[in-house]
């Protein structure tokens, strides 16, 4: 039988809590959920009203994964969940996890969490702006740490404010708290960011997903800021060889940045991060801390 446990009131079954998930450090199950209950307060705050879209991997990061944005079969009928349109299939719904327990079922099902840009009262109005540094090897997050360097000024000069996190994999997402506005104006905005750095900078960047491009640099994906897109959220685990996590991270500490392993973190770095610096991310979460975006031709 399948251990129950009761998190603030709900039973729970949490299931094949010894499983090994990354075989490569040992990593079980039940240490991924534990480290999702420890950073419950800043990942909560990153997930609320944010519909869900979920990356499953429950025989580990090598096996068979599976991305989905529909309740899972079998959620509990206290798992919140909210309609989202779509332009082609009609609405669907999509998993809120508003609270801990809802969080600790995700965890059971091992999961990478992705949210779009938007929150579930206001679909398809953006109220932040994502820039991801992908590297083409043998480019890596060092190269990425030079392109946010240059995104973060660019942006300073258009009076917004850009906060830093590892992908988890292996590049830098750039986040902007912004004042609510269109996703398509949002994304507007954003490629022409990025066409300029690849104009300022164009032995390290790229603003064209074409493979043939990207070898040894940087591609700025503007294109996660469309309604329909997601971006895996602060603090969740990746489906990585290793339980690699996306964390927030200081500017000091790209600026810094002159080996890859330097600007990568494991579930068990994150809690002395948070106890370091708190939720480097906390700004996002601050209504007064949204600008407008420029105003101007896209």
């Amino acid at each position: 039988m399948s251990p129950i446990t009761v998190v603030e009131g709900r039973r729970l079954s949490l299931t094949n809590l010894d499983k090994v998930i990354y075989p490569e450090t040992g990593t079980t199950k039940g240490e991924l959920v534990h480290y999702c209950t420890l950073t419950a307060e800043p990942l909560l705050a990153h997930l609320h009203d944010r519909p869900l879209s979920f990356l499953r991997y429950p025989d580990g990061p090598d096996g068979q994964r599976f991305f989905t944005k529909n309740v899972p079969p079998g959620a509990p009928a206290w798992v919140q969940t909210c309609e989202v349109p779509h332009t082609t299939s009609g609405p669907t719904r999509q998993v809120l996890v508003q609270d801990l327990p809802s969080l600790v079922w995700a965890a059971n099902l091992v999961v990478e969490l992705h949210a779009p840009q938007w929150a579930s009262g206001a679909p398809g109005s953006a109220d932040r702006l994502v820039l991801d540094l992908d590297p083409g090897g043998p480019a890596t997050i060092v190269e990425c740490c030079a392109a946010a360097a240059w995104l973060h000024d660019r942006l300073a000069a258009d009076g917004l404010t850009v906060h830093a996190k590892t992908s988890g994999a292996k590049g830098l997402h750039l986040l902007v708290p912004i004042e609510p506005t269109s996703s398509e104006r949002t994304t507007a905005y954003a490629k022409r960011l990025a066409v300029e750095a690849q104009a300022a900078l164009p032995d390290l960047v790229v603003h064209k997903m074409a493979k043939a491009l990207r070898p040894g640099k940087v591609f700025i994906d503007f294109s996660q800021n469309a309604a329909a897109k997601t971006t895996a959220v602060a603090y969740t685990l990746r489906a990585r060889a290793t339980p690699t996590v996306s964390a927030p991270v200081t500017w000091d500490e790209i600026a810094a940045c002159t080996e890859p392993g330097q600007l990568a973190f494991l579930f068990d770095d994150i809690a002395p991060r948070l106890a370091r610096h708190g939720d480097l991310l906390a700004p996002l979460l601050d209504p007064a801390s949204a600008c407008p975006l420029p105003s101007g031709p896209m």
